[in-house]
């Protein structure tokens, strides 16, 4: 039974945050990173790249949750241990890659 609630929850987050980093990866205008922000066309040097750079990341962070909900059907002690390091490494680092990504392509003053 908790395999099945564990893939019911874990199953539909991680195609979230893969369809997240597929949008980001194909967006013709700048990925932003936080709901709400918004970053201009004008100010990112390649946008192509950018959005790239932004989709790999979210692909990178959807596929700790992959890798989590994969272990967590066999073993929900591995799942949860994976789950856990991931959120814990992973949420912190989302922003500072992102903050790094930005710099990257961001036109010059």
């Amino acid at each position: 039974m908790g395999n099945t609630v564990w893939l019911i929850i874990m199953i539909p987050v991680s195609l979230l945050f893969t369809g997240i980093g597929i949008y980001a990866w194909r967006r013709r205008e700048p990925m932003w990173f936080w709901s709400g922000s918004s970053v201009n066309r004008s100010e990112i040097s390649d946008i192509p790249a950018y959005n790239r750079a932004n989709g790999i990341m979210w692909l990178g962070f959807a596929l700790v949750m992959w890798i989590s909900t994969i272990l967590g059907a066999m073993s929900m002690k591995a799942g949860g241990i994976i789950l856990a390091a991931g959120c814990l490494i992973g949420v912190p680092v989302l922003p500072i890659v992102y903050g790094k990504i930005y710099r990257r392509y961001k036109k010059a003053a």
